[in-house]
């Protein structure tokens, strides 16, 4: 069987030996005679592997003792209520930086729970930049200030860390293990697990343990972090095949080199796609060069009539999941760590056929 190369913003493509591991597993699971989705989380096999992707997660990103790691539920999504339900304490705000359809999500539901300053927005560049530091309102005395390093949608994406007195509350979900970062600059580093880190349906979250016990009487128990942290994220039952895959995944990037080596690859498929594209007067990219993302490519056609056809011949091609997101139309072409750089070169190749065929 001949796969296809998936450049899927999420559920995103995953590494084939994890898969192959997966599928060499699923029925019998080191020898025990069943899956390791029909173990009880509390056995002695699913507390090792959920130890283990632990262990390999802080080697990978270099994560201290000061910070707790849990692996939750939910997604992203749930996070945006949880974080000011775990931070925000009586009379305080919280900052919000809007860059895109994310940050916009996190803000709406943080003014659900708490106070919201939105310190700055690029909506008026139609969220095709990053604002300027320099530009931005925070409050003294903030909660946190919360931004999101890479919007998934709009293609953009910080290159730096903002600074702030209040703790840095980060969305990774398309950037966390894509390169190494700086965890100690950071209160709170959250992220869904389908993009780089393994299948839907798994959260992290990796929070500074003084930023445990502050939630509010009314958060909810299955929301409130140090209630996961003193339990090992086993209050309930954790979406345990999910963490074993995620776990595959870690040991997957430990095998390639760690996270330097990850950036490398990563880095060469953004420069030859955006090189393509800005190669070309038939394709076009709509974000400022310093904002770009390394994770998300959008692009458009120079005649956006020929979208449809576009997307029928790559999907023929064994191209998939290049469709732009339904808020901005176009093309997107997502290239999380799985994509491979065989992957970017056959999509660049099919851009150059195409725009011979129809430019």
């Amino acid at each position: 069987m001949t796969r296809c190369y998936n450049f899927c913003a999420g559920p995103a493509a995953l590494p084939e030996p994890v898969l192959e591991t997966a599928r060499d597993e699923l029925l019998d699971w080191h020898g025990r005679g069943l899956s390791l989705m029909e173990m009880s989380h509390r056995s002695p096999e699913v507390v090792g592997v959920a130890q283990r992707a632990e262990a390999t997660l802080r080697e990978l990103l270099g994560i201290s003792d000061d910070y707790a790691v849990l692996f939750l539920q939910g997604g992203a999504s749930t996070q945006f209520a949880a974080i000011p339900l775990n931070l925000v304490g009586e009379g305080q705000t919280a900052d919000y930086v809007n860059t895109g359809q994310w940050s916009k999500k996190a803000i709406a539901e943080a003014k659900r729970f708490g106070k919201v300053n939105v310190a700055a927005s690029s909506a008026d560049t139609n969220f095709s930049t990053i604002p300027p530091q320099a530009t931005w309102q925070q409050t003294p005395g903030a909660a946190y200030l919360h931004y999101t390093p890479n919007e998934t949608i709009g293609g953009v994406e910080y290159h730096w860390v903002p600074e702030a007195e209040a703790p840095l509350v980060v969305d990774m979900s398309s950037t966390i293990l894509s390169r190494p970062i700086d965890v100690s600059r950071f209160g709170v580093i959250y992220a869904g697990a389908q993009k780089n880190i393994g299948p839907a349906g798994l959260t992290l979250v990796i929070v500074r343990r003084d930023l445990l016990g502050r939630a509010q009487s009314s958060c909810p128990t299955m929301l409130d972090w140090k209630v996961a942290a003193d339990s090992d994220s086993m209050y309930n039952t954790p979406p345990t095949f999910a963490l074993y895959l995620a776990g595959l995944v870690f040991d997957w990037l430990k095998d390639l080199g760690g996270l330097s080596a990850m950036e490398a690859i990563n880095r060469r498929k953004a420069e030859k796609l955006y090189a393509a594209i800005d190669g070309s007067d038939f394709y076009a990219n709509p974000v400022e060069l310093p904002s770009r993302s390394l994770m998300n490519v959008p692009f458009t056609l120079a005649d956006d009539s020929l979208d449809k056809t576009f997307l029928k011949e790559s999907e023929a091609a064994g191209l998939l999941n290049l469709s732009g997101h339904r808020s901005v139309g176009g093309m997107r072409a997502s290239i999380y760590n799985a994509v491979s750089e065989e992957a970017v070169d056959a999509l660049i190749a099919f851009m150059r056929d195409f725009e011979q065929r129809y430019g």
